[in-house]
């Protein structure tokens, strides 16, 4: 039962804090994507089951395995990258930094979007046209001319700075074949985690109105 070790930790730490029995506050843990009691944002960034699906180990294996690394002594990055290796794939993948996120935030090591350079937020969506078409709609409106442009690979990424300030704002973009594609937008080095929840709300609006624009063209 090494594997359960880690989690069974957690578990009764929140038993502690909340007063639930362990069996409820292990469902709430794996859940994901229910609220803490005082809080907005979910503990984890995803359900149990979205995770095993995706990376083959549920969060109490990830746990387990993080903390046989030291990895709570390890900045995010280099995290990212023993997760990274682990699954074979790119550090910035979504899974590799769901996975850090994630138990950074059940060790207590970090607030919910915070990273090494301040606060970030995020947003995607998928949209019923080619890659090509949406990789121009994005990068065809400055977002009220805050937007400056860093650096481009279409229809892949496209960089930028967000208005005068330290903000940086990446958007990938990926065809999900039969003429859909997605695009995420990561907006980094925010000031806090206020900023970081109005800005997701921002993306996620700009996102929902370029689908709703082109899928009625």
């Amino acid at each position: 039962m090494t594997t359960a070790k880690s989690f069974k930790r957690l578990v009764r730490a929140r038993m502690a804090k909340t007063g639930e029995s362990y069996t409820a506050a292990r469902a709430m843990l794996l859940a994901a994507d229910r609220p803490e009691p005082s809080e907005e944002r979910p503990a984890l960034p995803a359900p149990d089951a979205s995770i095993r699906k995706r990376t083959g180990r549920g969060w109490e294996e990830w746990f387990a395995l993080l903390d046989g690394w030291g990895a709570a002594g390890l900045p995010h990055r280099d995290i990212a990258r023993r997760v990274a290796a682990e699954l074979g794939i790119d550090p910035l993948a979504w899974n590799a930094q769901a996975i850090t996120a994630g138990f950074e935030r059940a060790r207590g090591l970090r607030a919910p979007g915070e990273r090494d350079d301040g606060f970030a937020a995020t947003a995607s969506r998928t949209v019923g046209v080619p890659v090509e078409r949406l990789f121009a709609a994005m990068t065809g409106d400055d977002a009220g001319g805050r937007l400056r442009p860093r650096g481009a690979t279409p229809p892949r990424r496209a960089r930028y700075d967000w208005e005068d300030g330290p903000g940086r704002v990446l958007m990938t973009f990926a065809a999900k074949g039969d003429g859909r594609s997605t695009v995420s937008v990561e907006h980094r080095r925010l000031p806090g985690a206020a900023e970081a929840d109005r800005m997701r709300v921002f993306w996620r609006e700009r996102l929902a109105a370029v689908k709703a624009r082109l899928e009625s063209a």
